[in-house]
């Protein structure tokens, strides 16, 4: 990756990460919360080993997982910066729209707001969606197969959580969680 498309898409990660600690800072009191051990083992070790894989490549040396899968060419570094930021733009939005409904781990909160306006009419979950849209974008400027083993991993863990998720807020809400799971797909329009 050329210095300059690695210096822009740090600050994507820079630009969300400064984003979410701040936004972070009033959430409603929560009601219901999955246990620490599962946070840990099924989503923030899961983060960290796609953020290791996505590390320098130098810390690989050269295996399968440094086979290029795309070729290092400003056309596709491009390509990837530009998945990353329509990740970037659709997370903040989505995690914007849920404001003290928001948590990092699954919880179902006081007075919690089913959101259905948004990004959350077309996906029930587009805080995933935006986060998997930069991995990916970050895989293809990195350009290798660990790249796409880091959005594997990603992808896994947001699924796991998004299935608690979802039972959580089917037994909430009800019927108006049913309808709204019949309009919308989970992470991409059409597709899953």
């Amino acid at each position: 990756m050329t210095p300059g498309f690695s210096v822009a898409l740090n600050l994507v990660w820079l630009v969300v990460l400064v984003y979410w600690l701040w936004s972070g800072r009033r959430t409603k009191p929560p009601v219901q919360t999955e246990p620490l051990l599962k946070r840990l083992v099924a989503y923030w070790l899961p983060l960290v080993a796609a953020f290791l894989l996505l590390g320098p490549g130098e810390w690989f040396g050269h295996n399968l997982l440094r086979e290029q899968f795309v070729p290092h060419s400003t056309f596709f570094e491009s390509i990837g910066l530009c998945l990353c930021v329509a990740g970037a733009i659709v997370a903040c939005w989505a995690r914007h729209l849920l404001g003290e409904n928001w948590s990092a781990t699954v919880q179902l909160k006081d007075h919690h707001q089913l959101i259905t306006r948004g990004p959350y009419k077309v996906v029930r979950h587009p805080i995933y969606s935006g986060l998997l849209l930069i991995f990916l974008g970050n895989a293809v400027l990195v350009g290798d197969w660990r790249g796409l083993l880091a959005v594997a991993i990603v992808f896994l863990s947001f699924w796991r959580k998004l299935q608690l998720e979802e039972r959580w807020l089917n037994q909430h809400f009800g019927e108006a969680y049913r309808e709204y799971v019949v309009r919308t797909h989970a992470l991409v329009p059409g597709l899953i």
